[in-house]
């Protein structure tokens, strides 16, 4: 018998998701190759064929077609794979030091071409190597050498156990470089340090992506300003041209709107890619070393104004929309106002004309009725000359007299009946 309800739907792959994509454990001396490739939609299912197809060269068993990680070992090559949001990443980790760091890359052990074979773009690529450290870390021109002569960035991490150093460059191999000097890290130390720095140059690149969007934006943002200021000022003189100011309102609102609608992902991307960089670099622990940039200093000094940027220009869509909402909105206000007057007007002359046509018609009941009663007055005439000749003694002429009054009399009666008959009837 069950000892609660039913598990929900997603319930163990929720449970599941906090230990997905776990840190590879690593034992120094070892090299490490880190490739992000961006993903489309569309290539998943190539993707996944492409690392089948190694896994079958190999006779390692494939990742399943809903796994979203995957490792094996393909010769000497640890290979790790692990797929993101919108991109993929590929960790290959090798034992033992190169003659030189960087000069023996983990990639070069995997099969030739099979790296190049992956569906996608290249986003970010990163050598790691781990050394033995000592207790002092190697002076600052023994570090150069190993990084072209680049200025180079580092700290102490995890409490000491370790000293990183990177200049954040990409090298003639296509690659970036960090150099890890490990005192007394742990294999899963040394593992979760390796993903921490993966991590912080993938999401790094993947943040930035968006700085091309608002640097193509920016001049057209100031254009879109420069129109707004003037169509605001042409609402504040009130040239009698509001119909022409609405439509341009318009043309820059769907202008504005169609570029939010087009870098919205991309600078949000940027904002939540920005906060995970950030929040790697603090889970080293890094501690100064004399003389030497901290990886947060540098990132702060280079990497958060190109976000800043990002967010500024996002932030500037946005401050637009609402400008030209405003100002829409306060032309529209006027233009019904301006129709509310001209339909007034245009009531005023509607009320003058029915009251004319009101005299009119008047005017001509009053002539009906004289000749209703002229016409009436001739029929008496007849009958009463038709009766005297008959050998009745009646006098047309004074028959035709009495009877005017009568008739005028029946006349206006009748046509007020019919007047107050009209308008008693419901308006359809």
């Amino acid at each position: 018998m069950p000892m609660f309800p039913p598990n929900h739907p997603e319930r163990l792959a929720l449970a599941e998701e906090v230990h997905a994509r776990p840190p590879e454990p690593v034992t120094t001396p070892a090299r490490a190759s880190y490739v992000a490739v961006k993903i489309d939609a569309d290539d998943r299912a190539r993707e996944q064929a492409h690392l089948a197809g190694l896994c079958q060269r190999h006779g390692v068993i494939p990742p399943a077609a809903d796994a979203t990680h995957f490792r094996c070992d393909i010769g000497a090559v640890r290979l790790k794979w692990e797929r993101h949001g919108e991109f993929s990443g590929y960790l290959c980790i090798v034992a033992g030091a190169a003659a030189r760091p960087f000069t023996e890359p983990a990639t070069a052990l995997l099969p030739a071409g099979w790296l190049a074979g992956i569906p996608g773009p290249t986003v970010a690529a990163v050598h790691v190597d781990f050394l033995p450290g000592a207790a002092e870390p190697p002076d600052l021109a023994g570090l150069a050498q190993h990084f072209a002569g680049h200025t180079v960035a580092g700290s102490r991490i995890a409490d000491g156990a370790a000293s990183v150093f990177t200049d954040f460059r990409i090298h003639d191999d296509g690659f970036s470089r960090f150099l890890v000097f490990d005192r007394r890290l742990t294999q899963g130390q040394a593992g979760r340090t390796l993903q921490r720095l993966t991590e912080v140059e993938a999401y790094r690149m993947l943040a930035l992506l968006a700085l091309p969007i608002a640097r193509r934006q920016t001049p057209r943002m100031l254009a879109i300003e420069r129109e707004l200021a003037t169509l605001t000022d042409g609402i504040a003189l009130g040239g009698g041209e509001d119909e022409t100011l609405l439509h341009e309102l318009t043309r820059l609102a769907a202008e504005i709107e169609s570029g939010i609608a087009a870098s919205l992902f991309r600078f949000g991307a940027c904002k939540a890619y920005d906060e995970l960089v950030m929040r790697r670099i603090a889970e080293l622990r890094e501690a100064r070393l004399p003389g030497v940039q901290t990886i947060e200093e540098f990132m702060s000094r280079r990497f958060t104004p190109a976000v800043a940027t990002c967010n500024t220009a996002s932030q500037r869509l946005v401050d637009l929309s609402e400008r030209v909402a405003r100002a829409s909105s306060l032309l529209s206000t006027r233009v019904d106002i301006a129709r509310e007057r001209q339909n007034q007007a245009l009531l005023s002359s509607m009320n003058r004309r029915a009251k004319l046509q009101l005299r009119l018609q008047q005017t001509v009941e009053g002539l009906s009725v004289a000749a209703i009663v002229y016409y009436l007055a001739g029929l008496v005439g007849y009958v009463t000359k038709s009766l005297k000749a008959g050998g009745l003694k009646l006098e047309p002429d004074l028959m035709v007299g009495i009877a005017v009054p009568v008739l005028a009399a029946l006349a206006v009666l009748a046509v007020r009946r019919a007047r107050r008959h009209a308008a008693e009837e419901p308006t359809p």
